[in-house]
C-alpha cells in the first residue's frame, strides 16, 4: 500500500517558509506534518501571503507536540529522516521509500537531541564549507524532489 512521501516541520519559526512549503506541497501531491508549537500563528498574513491560494490544496497535519507526532509517526510505521547540517551522510545517498516522512528543524535551532535520536536516518544537504546552512523550503525542494525521483 502506498503511503506517500510527508515533509515534516519541527516548530517552525518562519511563515514564509512554511507556506512556500506549504505551496510545493501541493502542487507535488505531497502531504506536509507541521509539529506545534511553530513560532507563529497558521492564520498569519505572510503564511497566507507566500502559500498564496495553495493553501488549501496542500494536505496538512498538525500535531500538538512531538510526541504526539511521534505516537502516530510509529503508528503508521514511517521511517523518519532528519535533514542536519551535523549529519554526514548527503541526502543523494539515501534509498527512499514511500512513506518517509523528511524531516526538517527550527530556522533558529534545528531539532533538540531527542528528536535526532528518534530518526531512522540523519543526513546532509553538502555545501562549500564557508556556507552555514540553506533556506529550508529550498532545503525541502531539494530533498523532495530526490525522495520523489526515486520513489516513482
Amino acid at each position: 500500500m502506498k503511503h506517500g512521501i510527508r515533509i515534516a516541520l519541527f516548530q517552525p519559526d518562519i511563515p514564509g517558509n512554511t507556506g512556500a512549503i506549504l505551496r510545493l506541497a501541493a502542487c507535488l501531491g505531497v502531504a506536509v506534518d507541521l509539529i506545534e508549537p511553530a513560532g507563529f500563528e497558521l492564520s498569519d498574513r505572510a503564511l497566507k501571503r507566500a502559500g498564496m491560494d495553495y493553501l488549501e490544496r496542500a494536505p496538512l497535519t498538525r500535531h500538538a507536540s512531538w510526541e504526539a507526532f511521534e505516537t502516530w509517526r510509529q503508528a503508521e510505521g514511517r521511517r523518519l529522516l532528519l535533514f542536519t547540517t551535523t549529519a554526514a551522510v548527503p541526502y543523494t545517498a539515501l534509498c527512499y521509500r514511500d512513506g518517509d516522512v523528511l524531516l526538517f528543524g527550527r530556522e533558529s535551532a534545528g531539532v533538540p537531541e531527542e528528536v535526532h535520536r528518534a530518526a531512522n536516518c540523519r543526513l546532509v544537504i553538502p555545501m562549500r564549507e564557508e556556507a552555514r546552512s540553506l533556506n529550508v523550503a529550498l532545503a525541502a525542494a531539494m530533498v523532495c524532489g530526490e525522495a520523489l525521483r526515486q520513489t516513482g
